[in-house]
């Protein structure tokens, strides 16, 4: 099946186009929004403009969408998106990266309801530290590029998800019940290398941003 890519270019978004690949679909284009609205209740914002440069390495088409994120509002910039899809690569169906959130995964149902197209979830509701297992199995380079939740602080900028990483994460989980995956947007993340990628991105500088007393992002330029 032709499939469009909800792409974020954080760890659900790569791995669920990655999981749909290996499930024999055709990754036909990634589809990125870009908004202006840095605490947007439907997308991701760190580092959003670099998908431009995964989806080189990933050789797919990408397709930028920019919106206001203005809530409810944003979901229109959305559909629109996906009707150029559509029309334009004749996707038959959409991938998604949503693991929990049933405000996103809903809204973006009902869109490909209305468009008459199937909607994968392959994340739904995986089970945490099997899936923090599989990114580092299948090679996947994850970087942090935000941090919304105390105690996560700017030092947490940059760290890779790795075993080290892991190990610190469950940690945080028994003691504060921070998701071990950012799930509660206590983090977000950027993708440098995976099996999806032709070569590694590598980062030609940074600028750390604060935001308030427990959020800091980080926005990446890549070489």
């Amino acid at each position: 099946m032709k499939l469009g890519i909800l792409f974020s270019g954080g760890k659900d978004s790569v791995y669920s186009a990655y999981l749909a690949k290996k499930s024999g679909h055709e990754l036909t284009c990634l589809i990125s929004i870009f908004s202006e609205n840095k605490d947007s209740y439907m997308f991701h914002t760190p580092s959003i403009s670099k998908t431009e440069k995964q989806a080189e390495s990933m050789k797919i088409p990408i397709i930028v969408q920019k919106t206001k994120g203005e809530k409810e509002k944003e979901l229109k910039d959305l559909e629109k998106a996906i009707k150029i899809a559509i029309k334009k690569y004749k996707i038959e169906g959409i991938v998604t990266g949503a693991i929990q959130s049933v405000y996103q995964s809903s809204r973006i149902q009902k869109i490909c309801n209305k468009l008459k197209i199937e909607c994968f979830n392959p994340l739904w509701q995986i089970n945490e530290e099997e899936y923090l297992d599989d990114l580092l199995k299948n090679k996947f380079e994850i970087i942090i590029t935000g941090v919304f939740a105390y105690p996560l602080d700017e030092k947490w900028l940059g760290k890779q998800i790795d075993k080290k990483f892991v190990k610190e994460i469950k940690e945080l989980n028994k003691k504060y019940k921070i998701s071990m995956i950012g799930e509660g947007g206590e983090f977000e993340t950027f993708v440098v290398d995976c099996p999806l990628f032709s070569k590694k991105l590598k980062i030609k500088s940074f600028q750390d941003i604060k935001e308030g007393e427990n959020s800091f992002r980080r926005e990446i330029e890549i070489q």
